[in-house]
């Protein structure tokens, strides 16, 4: 198993390993079996992150704030133009750092 996998993927991957059916994982974990099915075939995605895809692109609103930072606006200015507290934007501007460190890593 990957480390990349979330603990209710490795979790059904481990059950599915040992013999169970769909049907009695779902039972054991509260979810219905085309539920199970699903978060299976999730696990064979590439190039998932923490179990989502990560393509480097960043949303419009990471865009604007990281250009709007690169223009010297303070996280509060930026904020009160996108009627968000502060905080907000700080953890905005952190992913969106993160993701470009990601895609420059390769």
């Amino acid at each position: 198993m990957s480390t990349h996998l979330r603990p209710i993927e490795k979790r059904i991957l481990a059950m599915r390993e040992a013999g169970m059916d769909d049907a009695e994982i779902g039972r054991r974990l509260r979810k219905s079996p085309e539920r199970i099915s699903a978060i299976a075939e999730w696990t064979a995605i590439p190039g998932r992150v923490s179990g989502r895809r990560h393509d480097g692109v960043l949303s419009p609103l990471q865009t604007r704030v990281v250009a709007m930072r690169d223009e010297g606006q303070s996280h509060a200015e930026i904020g009160q133009r996108l009627r968000r507290g502060e905080h907000y934007v700080r953890q905005v501007e952190g992913l969106a750092r993160f993701r470009q460190y990601l895609d420059l890593l390769g």
